[in-house]
């Protein structure tokens, strides 16, 4: 059996990536065969799609890419189940995280292990769906788990509008937690919409410069020196970086750990690894109606390089999805 899929066998831009028709892959004793109805783009995509930064490269295949099939976030419905399955069943709507399993999600199908899916929300369609897995859990991870977040605390999320922003702002809500959101000039009334208390123009105002303290920082992609974060914290703050260029991630990895032994003030990086029960208390909130998804625009499969030359840019408001339409019969 044969299906399409977004394959690329070198680094580079976007248009080294191609649709090609490739063997249907077949569930093993433990995983299930999902047949894809959307998939959610992630900044990580387009990370494995450059080979950048370098440590990427490092685990994910030095001269050319060990997986082809990239995609992470995945919506759809169970196709088939392995001989060691013991909770779902075909027909199942689920939503997941396939990173620790070798991606896949730009195809028609992909097989994981049945432990990385949830049943999708009740409430949300399959691209609602899709764009939760990985953005949502990184939120979540990054101020409950790294940042500490509690009730009443002075929490500034940088990088707001975007697909993990959009989610923080509202889980930082739900903790109770007193939000600043830092966006650009179109994007303010979005993050207000998003339940922020105070928005702040990053094209206007530094935040790193106003004097303002914190008692939690989340940088998502930032720019600033990690000196500048610590110094918008409180005492006892936390600052939380999430992803980021190469520099970035240098400051956050090898200079944060020496940074916090100095003074009160901690800094943290997150490299959020998915789990079943981060999904599954991100799907109560969901259908709960305390948190929702932010789609800013949806492509076709065969769109993938354009959809990940538009998340590079940097300017998605909320999430990018990819839309499966299964309109051919198999082969």
């Amino acid at each position: 059996m044969r299906m399409q899929a977004i394959i690329y066998t070198k680094y580079g831009p976007p248009d080294v990536l191609e649709l090609k028709d490739v063997s249907k892959p077949t569930p093993k004793d433990d995983e299930v065969l999902i047949k894809v109805h959307a998939a959610g783009a992630n900044a990580g995509d387009w990370h494995l799609l450059r080979g950048t930064p370098f440590p990427v490269r490092l685990m994910f295949g030095l001269r050319q890419p060990k997986h082809q099939i990239l995609g992470s976030a995945v919506a759809g419905t169970v196709e088939a189940v392995g001989s060691g399955v013991t909770k779902l069943r075909p027909g199942d709507a689920v939503f997941g995280d396939i990173s620790e399993n070798g991606f896949g999600a730009y195809a028609e199908y992909v097989a994981a292990p049945e432990k990385v899916f949830a049943l999708k929300p009740a409430n949300l369609s399959f691209e609602e769906a899709a764009a939760v897995p990985v953005s949502a859990t990184t939120a979540l991870n990054g101020l409950r788990d790294k940042g500490e977040i509690q009730p009443g605390k002075k929490v500034l999320i940088n990088g707001a509008s975007g697909g993990v922003g959009s989610f923080a702002v509202q889980i930082a809500k739900y903790f109770e937690a007193e939000v600043t959101a830092v966006c650009s000039s179109r994007n303010l009334e979005l993050v207000r919409s998003l339940g922020a208390d105070r928005a702040i123009d990053y094209t206007k105002e530094d935040f790193t410069q106003s004097g303002e303290r914190y008692d939690l920082i989340l940088g998502i992609s930032g720019y600033h020196p990690i000196t500048a974060y610590k110094r918008a914290l409180n005492p006892g703050g936390i600052y939380v970086s999430i992803g980021g260029d190469g520099k970035q991630m240098f400051q956050s990895l090898f200079l944060g750990p020496w940074l916090s032994m100095i003074g009160d003030r901690k800094i943290r990086s997150l490299l959020s690894q998915p789990n079943q029960a981060d999904l599954n208390f991100v799907k109560d909130l969901l259908e709960s109606g305390k948190i929702k998804p932010v789609i800013d625009r949806r492509y076709s499969l065969s769109e993938v390089p354009e959809a990940l030359g538009y998340l590079e840019a940097g300017h998605a408001r909320g999430k990018v999805v990819i839309t499966v339409n299964h309109d051919h019969s198999d082969q």
